[in-house]
Formats: structure tokens, C-alpha cells, sequence
């Protein structure tokens, strides 16, 4: 696996609200292997205020690090794929919502269609898969997207069997190896992992 230095990596964000921390950790650890960083926002990340903090404060947060613009309007994450603005397109915190339109092909979000327009030079695309219903209404969208070309996976596993028993939640710590790895068209393995 290669080096990340001045690799274009999309950096989406969806309404995994209580990810957004670790989100921010994997995207300085991106920043400092010398990245270079396009912030993509869903329209619930870029404008809801949530218990675990101020929209305007996450937006500002990514542009700090990126030193870029968030996009966060489907018209603007349109060109990505034509500008080839991006290598490779990372969601860093994939809710079950955004796995099952992707999987779908419905682009209605900006980080649909971000991940729509990067794919249509067939590049690679990571999903850090974060939501609650993983192992239930999610499965069938996860395993289609796991037969889908150009998509790949950090790898994942359950985050409180105990209490949340269908819940799934991919490595933050894993995502650099993650996009290595995709670069070079292979999955990283395990993508399954005990607790």
C-alpha cells in the first residue's frame, strides 16, 4: 500500500451525529499523511444542531482542517467527478439512509451525488458504515454495495452488542488503511471483526 501524500480524497459527512468527533480525528490524521481534502456535508450534517454540537461549528471545523469551502449542495458536488476534483471518495460516517440510496442509486443529497459524479471515472469510493439498524433493514443495502464495483469497505464491526445488538460501526483508526487499500483496488480484511 502506497502513500497518501497529495492524494484527492472526498471527505463526506452524513447525520451520524454522535460520529462526528471521530470523523474529525480521521480527517486531521488524513491532513497530517498530507491529503488533499475535499469536505462534502449532507444537508442534516452541514444544518442540524444536535446535542453533540452546532452545525455552523462542524462546517467551520472541516474548513479549518481542509483550508477548503464544504460542499453542501447537490449543485456543487455535481462537477467532482467531471473536474476530477477527487481519487477517491470517502464516507466517513455512512448511515443507513445514505446506504440504502446508494444502493439504490438515488441521488437527492450532496454526498449522493458526490459519490454519483466521483464514479462515473469508475474510481474507488469507502464507506465507513456508522448506524443502528446494520444487521437488520441495512444488511440487504450493505451486502448489495459489497458486490458493487468501485466500492469499498473500512472494516467493520458491532459497537455494543449488549444494548444496540444490530448496531454495526467501521474502524476510524483503519480508514488510512482503508483507502490504501482501495486505491489499489483491493478490499481491506478482515471486513468483519469481533468487538
Amino acid at each position: 500500500m502506497g502513500e497518501l501524500k497529495g492524494v484527492k480524497v472526498g471527505f463526506a459527512m452524513c447525520g451520524s451525529f454522535c460520529t462526528f468527533s471521530r470523523c474529525f480525528v480521521a480527517l486531521e490524521k488524513l491532513a497530517d499523511e498530507g491529503c488533499e481534502i475535499v469536505p462534502v456535508m449532507s444537508f442534516n450534517a452541514y444544518s442540524t444542531d444536535t446535542r453533540f454540537g452546532r452545525a455552523a461549528d462542524h462546517a467551520a471545523r472541516l474548513m479549518r482542517i481542509t483550508g477548503r469551502s464544504v460542499i453542501h449542495t447537490i449543485e456543487d458536488a455535481e462537477p467532482i467527478g467531471p473536474k476530477k476534483m477527487t481519487d477517491i471518495m470517502l464516507v466517513a460516517n455512512c448511515t443507513g439512509n445514505t446506504l440504502a440510496k446508494l444502493a439504490a442509486s438515488i441521488t437527492d443529497t450532496p454526498v449522493t451525488m458526490a459519490v454519483k459524479s466521483h464514479l462515473r471515472s469508475s474510481r474507488p469510493v469507502v464507506l465507513n458504515i456508522a448506524t443502528n439498524d446494520a444487521l437488520a433493514g441495512s444488511a440487504k443495502n450493505i451486502f448489495a454495495l459489497m458486490n458493487y464495483k468501485n466500492y469499498y469497505f473500512v472494516p467493520i464491526s458491532q459497537d455494543d452488542p449488549e444494548k444496540k445488538p444490530f448496531s454495526l460501526i467501521g474502524d476510524f483508526t483503519r480508514i488510512p488503511d482503508a483507502l490504501r487499500s482501495a486505491l489499489d483496488r483491493v478490499q481491506l480484511q478482515p471486513v468483519f471483526s469481533a468487538t
